[in-house]
Formats: structure tokens, sequence, C-alpha cells
């Protein structure tokens, strides 16, 4: 059994869970919060400056990106829910969920890359196109290589002592959070995102990938539910809450992520078929718009020829 400090364990245990204590425990002097507001500003000016010269944005990708996007990540970290993620394992997931699930799609939609490379000056520019195209990028954006680490990272945070560690140290519990969000763009942003990025996959086989992650989530879910042992050790019994029973908490974390990675992926599954049948009907419009031109071009030769 391991030893956990009574006075660390005291100023971990939140008051009892309830919508007034998610409204009232929220804070805005995170270094997360900070970058939230940093990265929300640099959108909007990079689409303020399109307007200014008279170029056009789309406004689906601005309400994306700082609507689900970030005003997702700051859902589950900077309100009141962070007062019980080393509290409750299922709050934990469902930052788990939303940081490394449901924020990066829309992060990825919001094409964020696209806009710098329309605002940026020229030097800035050739860097971050030197960036994109470099070796390690096209490394960790190949999508085998996105999938495993997407794959991987969850069992080895939570069948291991780093989950207990990051309970113990507000700074790894952070890491966890920024990781989860990287991890999460890693995967989405070569399948989902609209920007340009090096070795692309096709949309069939981007499809076949998104699939073959459904099961990931009822793996581990399920292994969750079903485990005989409690994940952080003692951790959570050592916070005495008389209002929440660890067993049955673990229960529901193992719920929430089954079925909210089950309900994720099948719906980016549809995201994903739908991009691709507009593609199709892309592709297939230019194909027409060249055949016509290349229709008016023989009939005006055969027009000058007689």
């Amino acid at each position: 059994m391991l030893h956990v400090d009574p006075i660390l364990a005291a100023t971990s245990a939140p008051p009892p869970f309830t919508v007034g204590t998610v409204l009232t425990e929220t804070r805005l002097d995170s270094w997360l919060a900070l970058g939230l507001v940093l990265a929300a500003g640099l959108y909007l000016y990079g689409v303020y400056r399109l307007r200014l010269r008279g170029d056009r944005w789309p406004i689906a990708r601005t309400l994306f990106f700082i609507g689900p996007g970030l005003g997702g990540i700051a859902l589950v970290t900077v309100s009141g829910l962070h007062a019980y993620d080393t509290a409750l394992l299922s709050v934990h997931m469902i930052q788990h969920m939303v940081l490394s699930m449901v924020a990066p799609i829309f992060l990825a939609l919001g094409a964020p890359m696209t806009l710098a490379l329309r605002t940026l000056p020229v030097g800035p520019r050739k860097r971050l196109l030197a960036i994109v195209h470099s070796r390690v990028a096209r490394v960790y954006s190949f999508p085998l290589v996105a999938f495993a680490i997407f794959v991987v990272n969850p069992f080895v945070l939570y069948f291991s002592d780093l989950y207990r560690f990051t309970l113990e140290h507000a700074w790894a519990h952070e890491l966890v959070h920024a990781h989860f969000i990287m991890t999460g763009c890693v995967f989405f942003w070569p399948l989902l995102g609209l920007d340009p990025l090096p070795g692309r996959w096709p949309y069939p086989a981007r499809a076949l990938l998104m699939l073959l992650s459904v099961p990931f989530h009822t793996v581990l879910g399920l292994t969750i539910m079903q485990s005989t042992t409690l994940f952080g050790g003692d951790w959570y019994p050592s916070l005495n809450l008389a209002w929440s029973d660890p067993w049955d908490d673990q229960v529901v974390a193992g719920g929430i992520l089954w079925a909210g990675g089950e309900f994720v992926s099948v719906t980016m599954l549809a995201v994903l078929v739908v991009q691709w049948v507009k593609q199709s009907e892309r592709e297939a419009r230019r194909v027409d718009r060249e055949l016509d031109r290349q229709e008016a071009r023989e009939r005006a030769a055969d027009a000058a020829a007689t």
C-alpha cells in the first residue's frame, strides 16, 4: 500500500461536487488560461488582418477554433472542474476526452496554420513552412505514428505509477493536460484538419484509421470499469470523501471513456465521410470545367479551320 501524506490529501479534497461549486471554483490564474487567451487573441488578430486587406475567412472556422476548440479546453481546465480532477477519476476522464478528442478536432477544423501562412510576413512564413515540412513534422504527422501515440499513451499513463505521480504533483498534472492536447492534435490534424500537412493520406485510408480507433476506447473503458484495483493506489480513498465512493466513481470513469470515445469516434468518422464526399464533388466540378474548356477550345479550332 502506497503511503499518502494526510496533509497533501486534505488539501486536495474539494467540497461536494455540485453545479454551484463548479462555477465558484473557476480559476483564471493558470498558465493554461494565459495560453488560451493568447491563442484566441492571435487567431482573432489574424482574421482581423485578413479582413483589413479585403480577404475572406470562413466564419465557421473561427467559431470552431474559438468555441469548442479553445472553449472546450477552458471548460475542463479553467472552470471549477479543475478542482475535482485529482479527487474524482470520472472528472479526470471527462478532461481526458475533451482535451484529447473533442478540442483537438475543432482546433484542426479552425485551420490556424493556414491562417498564419496567409497573414505572416515573408520571413516568419518561410520558417513556419520549414517547420511544417521538416523531417520531425513528417514523422509525427504520419497517420500510423500518430495513431500509435494516440492509442498507447493512455495505457502507459493509467497502468503505471505515472498516473499516481501526476496526482501528487500539480505541475505533472498540468503537463498531462498539455500532453493530451498535443496527442489529440497529432492524431486528428492529419485526418480531419484543413491545414497543409506533408504526406496526408487519401480519404478512404483516413476513414479506415478512424474506424480502427473505435475499439481502443471500448477496451480501455471496459478495462477500467472491471479493474479490481483502484487507479492511483490509495490516493482516492485517502481523501475520505463522504459524498463519493472511489470504486463507484471508477466504474463511472470507465463508462465515460467507453461511451464518450465511441460517440466521438463514430461522429468524426461521419464528418470524415462528409469531407470525402465534398472533396469528390469539388474534383468532379474541376474535371467538368476542364472538359468544358477543352470542348470550347476544340470548337474554336474547328471554327477557325472552316
